[in-house]
């Protein structure tokens, strides 16, 4: 017999002993297993589906379906529950660390290709539409009127420099850190810091009840304010980045910023603290109620739609046990809220940098 003959002979030998161990394998899933591993391949087909079919539609200028993220979305959300489920019911499947540094037991690092797509069809989906007022110093804006309406809330000037490392936060919660972006999973919420028009209105007026102490204390930025606000005239405000930060600021967080010295007892964690104001963006009221019962972290919500709100932003959304929640402590919450910590570790090194100046 030749070498020839020798190798096949060898290979055939490899190929049972490989189909046996597959075969073998697949008899030894579980139930359990076997719907974990096939909903798994569902959900990540689906995504690889609407991925291209976004993806076709942008190459070939189509009009796109209303809310175009949406979709792509709740897709990207049922991969990564999936995979939870999947690695709850077989936990040899938990692999590698990956680029997001989402824990390996949500995420297969072998999609990260995927994600990255995700991530340029919604750049593409959201890009800031045309006449929007960029700023030059994006990050520093959001920075210097955080502070300088902190400043005029009494804050301290420690206390202030929190509020615009906090809202630096938000800045890149809300955008990553982008300017004047449109929303693909919504028509009401746009700019720096998504805010809807009626937000933006309150905010505005929110503004001119401080603007003169703001004034006395800081001439430079006033006047840079009233530059933006004539630049910004007769167009919608929120495509303006210095206006959309202020008013956005304004609208809510703005109110509790004299919570902070108590917050940051509370929550020595600047990311922590980050998320404790991205919660006021998502469930305000709750988070508000929170803060005024003396036992923050221990205060529980359990209403069905403040869970189903949370759930939307990404928190308690992936894997059978959070999924099936119905309630939860605000030390939980923030806990859950493990795929911010890579934005607010982003804006905490850009906070770091611009105070290095």
């Amino acid at each position: 017999m030749g070498r020839r003959c020798h190798a096949a002979a060898a290979l055939a030998v490899l190929g049972l002993i490989l189909t046996t161990f597959t075969a073998s394998q697949a008899q030894t899933l579980t139930a359990r297993q076997s719907e974990a591993l096939a909903t798994y391949d569902r959900a990540l087909g689906d995504f690889k589906s609407i991925l291209a079919e976004r993806r076709r539609q942008i190459a070939a200028k189509e009009p796109l379906p209303n809310l175009p993220g949406q979709a792509l979305y709740l897709a990207r959300v049922a991969v990564i529950s999936a995979y939870k489920d999947l690695t709850d019911a077989m936990p040899s499947r938990i692999g590698k660390p990956n680029k997001f540094e989402i824990p390996p037991a949500y995420f297969d690092a072998d999609i990260e290709p995927l994600v990255d797509e995700y991530a340029g069809l919604f750049e593409i989906m959201e890009a800031p539409p045309a006449g929007a007022q960029n700023s030059p110093t994006p990050f520093k804006d959001v920075v210097d009127l955080a502070v300088a309406i902190a400043r005029a809330k009494g804050l301290a000037s420690g206390h202030a420099e929190a509020a615009g490392r906090i809202s630096l936060g938000l800045f890149f919660a809300e955008t990553n850190g982008k300017q004047n972006v449109r929303n693909a999973r919504s028509n009401t919420y746009m700019g720096s810091f998504q805010t809807g028009p009626s937000e933006d209105r309150n905010g505005r007026r929110k503004w001119e009840s401080i603007k003169s102490e703001i004034a006395a204390a800081d001439p430079a930025l006033a006047a840079r304010d009233d530059r933006e606000e004539a630049r910004a005239r007769g167009t919608d405000h929120r495509f303006n980045h210095w206006t959309n930060v202020r008013n956005g600021l304004m609208n809510a967080h703005a109110d509790l910023f004299r919570e902070i010295p108590g917050i940051v007892k509370t929550l020595p964690d600047p990311i922590d603290q980050m998320k404790l104001f991205e919660l006021i963006q998502i469930v305000p009221t709750p988070t508000r109620s929170a803060l005024k019962s003396g036992d923050l972290l221990n205060y529980r919500v359990s209403s069905p739609t403040i869970m189903r709100h949370l759930r939307n932003n990404s928190i308690f959304a992936f894997g059978q046990a959070d999924r099936s929640r119905s309630s939860a402590s605000f030390r939980e919450i923030l806990a859950a809220m493990w795929l911010f910590n890579r934005k607010f570790e982003k804006a905490m090194a850009k906070y770091a940098e611009i105070r290095a100046h």
